[in-house]
């Protein structure tokens, strides 16, 4: 934990000291939709709705995308199921605890969630023509089986309750016992989704039905509607400058962020890629480049408003006294192309130096080295003893 922040501390006795004289400072960084640390697929695909199935029993903590991203700064990360679903499989947020166990990734207490998704992929647009019968094939059909689904978990939530001593039990259903989850709000919806009508209409269902929304993801025409986003009371996880790489992203613009950001909606910039997540910190810099944000305002996209947005902010996101110790220090200024991550720590362990890093690379380089002319002298012996 932080204990202190401020000038002229006294380091209590046998207390590590880092000189970052000249450095930055920041806290860790959180990434709201990340597919890191995944073993194999991403998505259920058998089914509509998998509200069953859980990312947190299929983490990896063996992923070389982990120590490659603590090299970026990042720290934390909202894991999701992947958006083949209307009503997808349950998160796992993370702390990027390289060398740990799958069970030691796991961020402890955090508000657990589930991924939900609009559009195109659920629908099977461009899945090929052997896709074509899966229900639901069109957006209207997305809509319906989500509220289907939640009023067939009431159904099974009345059953349970009222089911006697003589009755025969009521089989436990895990797909509806998630459904009750997510509707007495121990829960939160992360709805993949990009188009203002499909967005309007899952925030009319989210009234409906009383959900608790902690982020529509990627909500790349979000701009459109950010009135009916803050109303509702969501955060908004977007990409910074991604467009036009299918049909239903063609009105993405870059000062989608900033945009939603005025109407008072929080809102982070997400990786959804492993390379991506490396680089987070000059993702956050392109608000201030689309929309004239401050450099503070930008740098919370990527740290204090994921944070809120994942329930996690009491924790992780800025530098207070109490919350985990989890910080980076950079060279330069952290929204700077030209500037590196010196040292990632997570609950005040050092995880990434780049100056280690840099003396295992060139360890690992040498061995490499030695290890090929080995094989090349062995190769040469053999050469030679097939021309005698």
């Amino acid at each position: 934990r932080i204990a202190a922040i401020g000038s002229n501390l006294d380091a209590p006795r046998g207390a590590v000291i880092v000189d970052a004289s000249g450095k930055h400072l920041t806290p860790g960084l959180v990434d709201a939709h990340s597919h890191t640390a995944i073993s194999g697929p991403v998505n259920e695909t058998g089914s509509a709705v998998t509200l069953e199935v859980r990312i947190r029993d299929v983490l990896n903590p063996t992923d070389i995308g982990i120590y490659r991203e603590l090299a970026g700064g990042l720290t934390t990360a909202n894991v999701l199921h992947g958006s083949a679903n209307p009503m997808g499989g349950q998160n796992q947020i993370i702390k990027l605890r390289w060398g740990s166990d799958a069970a030691g990734l796991v961020f402890e207490g955090a508000p657990p969630g589930v991924k939900f998704a609009l559009g195109e992929n659920v629908k099977q647009s461009n899945w090929g023509d052997r896709f074509t019968t899966r229900y639901p094939q069109t957006r209207m059909g997305v809509e319906e089986i989500i509220r289907d689904t939640l009023v067939a978990a009431r159904h099974y939530a009345e059953l349970r309750r009222s089911s006697g001593r003589r009755d025969p039990p009521v089989r436990r259903n895990l797909r509806l016992d998630t459904a009750l989850e997510i509707l007495g709000g121990a829960r939160e919806v992360h709805i993949h989704s990009y188009r203002q009508d499909e967005i309007l209409a899952f925030v009319r269902l989210a009234q409906e039905f009383d959900l608790s929304v902690a982020a529509f993801q990627h909500v790349l025409e979000g701009y459109k509607v950010a009135d009916a986003i803050a109303e509702l009371g969501a955060g908004a996880s977007t990409f910074s400058d991604w467009w036009a790489y299918k049909f239903e992203v063609w009105d993405a613009i870059p000062y989608n962020g900033a945009l939603m950001h005025d109407a008072g909606v929080v809102v982070s910039f997400n990786s959804d890629d492993d390379e991506l997540a490396t680089r987070l910190n000059t993702e956050a810099a392109k608000a201030v480049k689309y929309g004239g944000l401050s450099e503070e305002e930008a740098l919370a996209f990527v740290t204090r408003n994921p944070a809120i947005q994942l329930g996690i902010a009491e924790r992780v996101g800025t530098l207070e006294p109490g919350k985990d110790a989890d910080f980076v220090i950079w060279s330069g200024n952290p929204l700077s192309t030209f500037t590196r991550a010196e040292q990632t720590w997570i609950d005040g362990r050092k995880y990434f130096d780049l100056e280690r890093d840099t003396e295992l690379t060139e360890t690992a380089a040498a061995e490499r080295a030695r290890i090929i002319q080995k094989i090349l002298a062995e190769r040469r012996r053999e050469t030679e003893n097939e021309d005698e």
